[in-house]
């Protein structure tokens, strides 16, 4: 795992080329002044578990992965329970991954997209 995931309390839940899920546990701690679990948190998430499913996808004898763009729409918020990504590969090529990322709450609703570049080292 990534120290950095580890830190926030990112649970990864299952991982193949087609799905990468993880989720982290809504905490005061990881929220705005509002209650609202930061926007910055959620997509720390969505970035993690998109870069796993760009890494699951990698061409052979590719060295690694990593972020050169992302995009996020906020749609709603959090103030309990967890938040959930589930990342499934849009595109899968020798140079580029493009990785999209639906985020949930508890109830499935969504509460963000997130589309990310990623490119293959």
């Amino acid at each position: 795992m990534v120290p950095f995931a580890g830190t926030l309390g990112i649970e990864m839940l299952s991982s193949t080329a087609s799905e990468v899920r993880g989720r982290i546990a809504w905490a005061e701690s990881l929220c705005t002044a509002g209650g609202a679990l930061n926007g910055g948190v959620i997509m720390s998430l969505a970035d993690n578990t998109g870069a796993l499913c760009a890494y699951l996808n990698l061409p052979d004898g590719a060295g690694g992965t990593t972020t050169i763009e992302s995009k996020t729409n906020f749609l709603r918020a959090i103030r309990d329970g967890h938040a959930t990504a589930v990342s499934r590969p849009m595109h899968v090529g020798r140079r580029f991954v493009v990785v999209e990322t639906d985020v949930l709450d508890d109830s499935e609703r969504l509460v963000a997209r997130v589309t990310q570049t990623q490119a293959v080292l």
